[in-house]
């Protein structure tokens, strides 16, 4: 039973990253336009604490005639809390580069390449699309302790979406698969493999007149039984997070996002909430 808590707080930062609630991933932008994020979110599960600072990286581009994104995030992280697991007291302090991520999103039907100036007049109706996200294991990680910011394995998210205009408002839809590779140096040479875990996510979203967004978001999970040596330590994993996701133009290139969400069931004890914001910067397409 101690190695079942133990594994639940050391996969805190893993499932902090994996169940993030993203408004508008399939949206159309004009071709050409590229945006830089900085930010910082907060994530907490009882008394401990993950802190992350992200850079991220995405440029729009024409992929077969529709619109499509490629992004980078880098995310450097903090760690930090302590407890008490039955008799034995469980601390964390870590500190690093977190694993970095990249994606590339497509979308299928309904978003086309547009230049800045053919953008002006489109207008949404019913975007398709899909997506892969893989995360590279440079994260900072010792096999020694339980808790570290970086995993030592991959992660790989196919996913697919759509997006209905229907006025101001947009309703959104989307479907994801996370894929584990096995940790081979867990805990000291152990093997960690989990089965895929398995999302939905929804948002509906209202834009202002100025192009202010605000979104009412919802996700699901299930899935993800974990096992150290081939037994299973855990069973599968069920969570509903519940969010919410305001961005807001500074200027014609800049804007600030608040984010918040928070965790309200989870089957195996590892909800969380979290808070973040960031500013975003865009520039290129003739902009």
């Amino acid at each position: 039973m101690r190695i079942f808590w133990f594994f639940l707080l050391a996969f805190f930062c893993q499932i902090a990253n994996a169940q993030e609630i993203e408004a508008r991933m399939y949206s159309n932008a004009p071709i050409g336009i590229n945006f830089v994020t900085g930010g910082i979110a907060q994530a907490k599960s009882g008394s401990y604490q993950l802190t992350t600072e992200a850079v991220n990286l995405t440029r729009i581009i024409d992929v077969f005639g529709q619109s499509g994104r490629m992004s980078l995030t880098l995310p450097y992280a903090q760690l930090t809390g302590s407890g008490t697991v039955g008799s034995q007291s469980m601390n964390a302090s870590a500190e690093g580069l977190s694993d970095p991520v990249i994606k590339v999103s497509a979308n299928l039907y309904g978003a086309p390449a547009l230049s800045l100036d053919e953008f002006k007049s489109y207008q949404q109706d019913l975007i398709i699309g899909a997506s892969l996200a893989a995360s590279i294991p440079w994260g900072k990680y010792n096999s020694e302790q339980m808790l570290n910011v970086g995993a030592n394995r991959s992660v790989i998210q196919p996913g697919i979406g759509a997006s209905q205009a229907i006025g101001p408002w947009r309703l959104e839809l989307a479907g994801m698969a996370t894929i584990y590779t096995s940790n081979t140096n867990f805990l000291g040479g152990n093997t960690l493999s989990q089965n895929p875990m398995y999302s939905t996510e929804s948002h509906v979203i209202y834009y202002f007149q100025n192009m202010a967004w605000i979104s009412a978001d919802a996700t699901y999970y299930m899935g993800g039984q974990s096992y150290v040596n081939g037994v299973p330590i855990n069973g599968s994993q069920e969570n509903w997070r519940f969010g919410s996701t305001l961005s807001y133009p500074i200027n014609k290139q800049n804007s600030i996002r608040l984010t918040g969400s928070k965790g309200v069931y989870s089957r195996t004890n590892n909800s969380y909430d979290a808070l973040g914001i960031s500013w975003q910067y865009r520039w290129g397409g003739g902009l």
